[in-house]
């Protein structure tokens, strides 16, 4: 067997066998197949696609690339959730301690911001103290004492993806459902995880633009889940705007302190609800209630304190620093440096939410190379969205920055910029969508 017999084989729109993509990912993972080879695969995967046996394949042995998590000490049904990602997801601070009220036991792994894509890491990172790098060892003390426990990526953890992820960055071969659902499927695989609900983000804030993009990608991560023997929902979301009312890394983790004491907004809400409702049924942890009485329940613990309780416990037992008043200490007070004004009076019509999103990275709240600081109390507020009314003059955003930043005034303004370029003012009120769209089981 050799690459370029695969190569070809993938080129003439051939699907690949069993033996095939286990020798390509072996040979990736132990650096004997060159990366032009493995760039070309890339590229013949990109144009011709695979079938569901091929991905399913190709997660499987990416998931065998390196080591594989088993959580003996979870009781009952292991869970994991996954968000594709996009602008103030600040949804895995409120999860984990609620669903953890439920008696869901979770072992979460999370990474960090790239691009305008913030990173759930980073954002407790925010919380003094706070530790994001847990031995995999430790995970049982943790879920033991709270249920939960959060952390960094393992290197070691699916390394064929990492290596095949870099080269897909720098040789256009990102898009692709394929690669996409494998790369996903076989980190939330190699976590152990037996059931995976996940959060496909779908707007002009996500990587699926459309929501046909979007289920396409979920039925794919759906089919490879259910060939593995794992239970998958996924929940398309809306990142036609941003997701709460702040991004950056403070800013959503104050929002998070918010919700979980009941003065969540309502599209945070709303998702996380959702979200935390397929992760209690698949864990079997629902005690036999129905849909609506077990929605109305977690919105009830969101509101009543519980949550709030298994949220100081998850900040405390990983380091974190609560004050007197039961607020996490953060590391950077965000200082609001500029107010972006509307031109024009009328309906918020639309939010270009890659725009937003790029203008948070300008700020300092994200990062464009993995080497790049984060500037933790940066960030956008958001006084409108889609739908608002405005009068000419009024603010639409807050531009904040770390009251210690140094940021010069140009990239201030460039942000303005953007954001004037992301809001369309139009006379009329237009059709807001849910933060629902779809869910697929």
């Amino acid at each position: 067997m050799n690459m370029r017999d695969i190569i070809i084989a993938k080129r003439d729109k051939q699907s690949l066998t069993d033996e095939q993509i286990k020798f390509f990912v072996q040979g990736v993972t132990d650096g004997s197949i060159p990366d032009y080879q493995t760039s070309a695969l890339l590229m013949a995967i990109v144009l011709n696609g695979m079938d569901e046996h091929e991905m399913t394949t190709l997660t499987l042995e990416m998931a065998a690339s390196g080591k594989q998590l088993t959580l003996p000490y979870i009781e009952g049904i292991s869970v994991d959730k996954h968000s594709t990602g996009g602008v103030g997801d600040k949804v895995t601070p409120i999860l984990l301690p609620l669903i953890a009220s439920f008696g869901v036991e979770v072992v979460k792994l999370s990474g960090r911001g790239l691009g305008f894509t913030g990173g759930t890491v980073d954002k407790f990172e925010s919380i003094e103290g706070f530790n994001v790098e847990v031995d995999t060892k430790d995970f049982h003390m943790y879920v033991i004492q709270t249920g939960m426990v959060i952390s960094g990526q393992t290197p070691d953890l699916a390394p064929a993806d990492k290596i095949l992820y870099a080269l897909r960055d720098v040789t256009g071969t990102v898009d692709s459902i394929p690669l996409i659902a494998s790369s996903i499927m076989s980190k939330k695989i190699a976590a152990g995880a037996q059931g995976i609900v996940l959060d496909v983000t779908c707007g002009s804030g996500a990587f699926m633009k459309d929501f046909d993009m979007a289920k396409e990608l979920a039925e794919a991560m759906i089919k490879i889940g259910k060939l593995a023997g794992r239970q998958v929902v996924a929940v398309i979301t809306n990142m036609d705007e941003p997701l709460g009312r702040f991004c950056g890394n403070v800013l959503e983790m104050q929002e998070v302190f918010n919700t979980v004491t009941g003065k969540g907004e309502s599209d945070v809400i709303e998702v996380v609800t959702e979200l935390a409702y397929h992760l209690i049924k698949i864990a079997q942890k629902d005690a036999g209630m129905s849909e609506e009485v077990l929605k109305n329940e977690i919105r009830a613990r969101l509101s009543d304190g519980t949550v709030y309780e298994k949220y100081k416990q998850l900040i405390e037992s990983q380091g974190g620093k609560l004050n007197a008043a039961g607020s996490p200490v953060y590391v950077s007070k965000p200082f609001d440096c500029m107010h972006v004004n509307s031109p024009d009076a009328g309906y918020v019509q639309s939010i270009k939410t890659d725009l937003i999103g790029q203008a948070s990275v300008l700020l300092g709240a994200g990062r464009l190379a993995k080497t790049d600081k984060i500037d933790y109390g940066a960030g956008i507020g958001f006084f409108v969205k889609v739908g608002d009314r405005v009068e000419r003059g009024d603010s639409l955003c807050a531009l904040y920055t770390g009251e210690d930043s140094q940021l010069p005034e140009d990239k201030l303004y460039d942000a303005m910029d953007l954001i004037l370029d992301a809001y369309e003012i139009g006379p009329n009120p237009p059709e807001k969508k849910p933060a629902i769209l779809g869910v697929i089981t």
